[in-house]
């Protein structure tokens, strides 16, 4: 099978950091790679570590950014620092940002400014943009029609919504990313989507270390996990694995303009 490109993976995590090496070791076994590791969460810290697992680590690359989580904590002085950050030739995206309505951790006025900064973040750093989305699917396709799409593009990370959801996001240019949330029996909604997705638009990742695919849900997640969630797919899209997986990988190199 080729390589099959983890689009969306926490390295920096703490349950997967101290096992880094193990990680990386057994995602290579899987034919994982290359993966995308995303900062975001929380301090500034967690972007900085990012960028330096992937300037150290081969297939491995960075997108950085504030989760809408932390919203509260996008202000110019860490946009400054994303910036600075984002000079290395191993950062290809900005995000994860976008809207949490569901957890409402910051308010929602914040999270939409930020929002509205990481894509002039992503515009003028001539990279795409990693977006979360929960209970706020209208509210930012209306936000990103006025502020407009980077020209490197953007991706909708475990993508959750319905068909109409997906639609109005493909009709912006949005790829939308799969999780292991789709093997969950409880996903039908969420399976009835798959098939509806361009082939050119299609991508997979772990989100780990959360939700992990089943046989391995409760678990904390990791790339080598990957090929569960990719038969999932293939089978919902009557594909085989090995033509998906090339496929999904090919898409998420075009993006973020992997070597």
């Amino acid at each position: 099978m080729p390589n099959l490109c983890d689009s969306h993976c926490h390295l920096a995590d703490p349950r997967i950091h101290a096992d880094l090496e193990g990680v990386l070791t057994r995602a290579a076994a899987a034919d994982v790679g290359p993966i995308v590791a995303v900062g975001a969460i929380g301090a500034i810290e967690t972007d900085r570590l990012t960028v330096e697992l992937a300037e150290h680590c081969e297939g491995v690359y960075a997108a950085i950014g504030v989760h809408p989580h932390d919203a509260d904590a996008c202000g110019q002085a860490r946009l400054d620092e994303l910036r600075a950050l984002a000079r290395s030739p191993k950062v290809v995206a900005i995000g994860e940002s976008g809207l949490d309505f569901h957890y409402l951790r910051s308010p929602a006025v914040a999270q939409e400014q930020a929002l509205r900064r990481h894509l002039e973040l992503a515009a003028s750093a001539d990279l795409p943009i990693v977006i979360h989305c929960r209970n706020a699917e209208q509210r930012l396709i209306e936000i990103v029609r006025e502020a407009g799409m980077p020209s490197a593009g953007g991706v909708i990370h475990c993508f959750t919504g319905d068909a109409t959801a997906a639609r109005e996001f493909l009709a912006l240019g949005f790829y939308l990313s799969f999780s292991g949330i789709v093997t969950f029996k409880n996903a039908q909604a969420l399976r009835a989507v798959v098939p509806i997705v361009p082939d050119d638009r299609l991508m997979i990742e772990t989100d780990a270390p959360y939700l992990a695919p089943e046989p391995y849900r409760g678990r904390s997640n990791e790339p080598a996990f990957l090929p569960r969630t990719l038969q999932t797919l293939a089978a919902l899209r009557q594909t085989d694995s090995t033509s998906l997986s090339a496929l999904v990988t090919a898409n998420a190199k075009r993006l973020f303009k992997l070597g």
